[in-house]
């Protein structure tokens, strides 16, 4: 009799837990609103695909993400992205630490001109106590932090002439991304830096409107910057701009534990494979997106560790300046796990 109760007992638990579930899912959005800010061909939003592609496996269709390029959830304007997740607007992101740093200040750290020289400094700061830091940040802002990706290191391009020193870059007239440490660095090195949204760029450049432009080499070539006059290029790694995956807080809690755990599982994994995708080709091993852009008629200016140092000198004021807004405790930490890498 006893056996039998207990059995009785475990079949309505196991019921309750399952109507339970059932009663949650029920809850669920039909669909979760993913921005990006390029298409899904760039490394960027294969790794969008990537994320939205696993926990929709995983969750068994649960959780359906769509994917929305172009910022097209606030009109092309990348820099009110991060407003709009924390606003419920957007459900999910993987977003720019740049187009984030004007609401979250912390991440202009990744932008401080000539901070990581090469891919093991990125790597230190985002998967060390840097990138902890910042997402504890993010978290007491609306946000869930997940995972880290990558678009890469900013490369330079324009129509006028090869860049080799500060003095090559005076008087051109420079498209950059939304945020006032790039109008800094690029009005210390005697350019005219205009701010515009990516959707605007490329037209700008296409007419001649803008002289250059700054961007991963993945974005230059994805975007075929070199049929719009853009056919001289400097490698300089100036600075990188990390991604990061995120969902809305009200949304991530409206989630059972089982599916926030496969969410976060799948976002890892997503941003691994991106960063992989990120890298194939612009590496000393592997140049072989270098020599397709190259194959276009590019001149592609490869800077040495000593006229990269002219360009550092020229911007250190820039450093200095915004490593105190971002703080100097973290900008400190960031310089220290660097040189350990």
């Amino acid at each position: 009799m006893k056996l039998r109760n207990l059995l009785g007992a475990a079949a309505f638990a196991a019921a309750t837990l399952s109507a339970t579930g059932v009663a949650q899912a029920a809850d669920y959005k039909s669909e979760y609103k993913l921005s990006i800010v390029v298409g899904t061909t760039f490394p960027w939003g294969q790794g969008a695909v990537i994320w939205s592609d696993l926990v929709r496996e995983r969750t068994d269709g649960r959780i359906n993400i769509k994917i929305y390029p172009g910022t097209s959830l606030v009109q092309g304007d990348q820099t009110r992205e991060f407003t709009a997740i924390r606003q419920g607007v957007i459900d999910m992101a993987i977003g720019s630490t740049i187009n984030w740093s004007p609401q979250v200040k912390e991440l202009n750290l990744f932008s401080l001109p000539f901070l990581m020289p090469d891919y093991p400094a990125i790597d230190a700061l985002t998967q060390g106590p840097v990138g902890e830091k910042l997402f504890d940040t993010l978290s007491q802002k609306g946000v869930v932090p997940l995972a880290w990706g990558e678009n890469g290191y900013r490369q330079l391009s324009n129509s006028k002439r090869a860049v080799k020193a500060p003095e090559d870059i005076k008087g051109m007239k420079l498209r950059v991304v939304g945020s006032p440490l790039y109008i800094d660095t690029f009005t210390a090195l005697g350019a005219n830096p205009t701010q515009m949204s990516w959707a605007d760029a490329q037209p700008a450049l296409a007419s001649g409107a803008v002289d250059g432009q700054e961007n991963p080499l993945s974005i230059y070539a994805g975007a075929k910057l070199y049929d719009v006059a853009q056919k001289y290029l400097t490698l300089w790694n100036y600075v990188a701009d990390p991604l990061i995956f995120v969902v809305n807080k009200e949304v991530w809690n409206s989630w059972t534990p089982e599916d926030q755990k496969i969410v976060r599982e799948a976002a890892l994994e997503a941003g691994k494979r991106e960063i992989v995708i990120a890298r194939q080709g612009v590496t000393a091993t592997d140049d072989s997106l270098l020599k397709e852009i190259e194959g276009h008629g590019v001149t592609v200016t490869v800077l040495s560790p000593e006229q990269i140092d002219a360009f550092a000198k020229v911007t250190q004021p820039v450093f200095d300046k915004w490593a105190k807004q971002i703080g100097a405790d973290l900008v400190k930490q960031a310089q220290a796990d660097i040189a350990k890498r």
